[in-house]
């Protein structure tokens, strides 16, 4: 769930790329809209990923590219997002 004033955009791009590289695992990719100002948060069946309220700060895609990978598929290669940064 996202503040859709502010984070919508982000969102929705996030929503999409996770959508390209894990479609057939997770079915459906959505935003909802959140009633909280700043709120910018990534669920994964129930479980929270992401709570930007907590962390201070964005998720990287590959942070939660690589959380969500955790949880369904542990043995998935995710190319590029596997890459540590230097």
């Amino acid at each position: 769930d996202a503040c859709v004033i502010r984070w919508g955009l982000r969102a929705g791009w996030m929503s999409q790329e996770l959508f390209v590289t894990f479609g057939d695992q997770l079915g459906e990719v959505a935003t909802a809209p959140s009633e909280v100002g700043g709120t910018f948060n990534v669920w994964l069946n129930g479980d929270l990923l992401h709570n930007r309220t907590e962390t201070g700060r964005f998720p990287e895609l590959k942070e939660i590219k690589q959380k969500i990978r955790d949880k369904l598929d542990p043995e998935r290669d995710l190319g590029h997002s596997d890459v540590n940064s230097p």
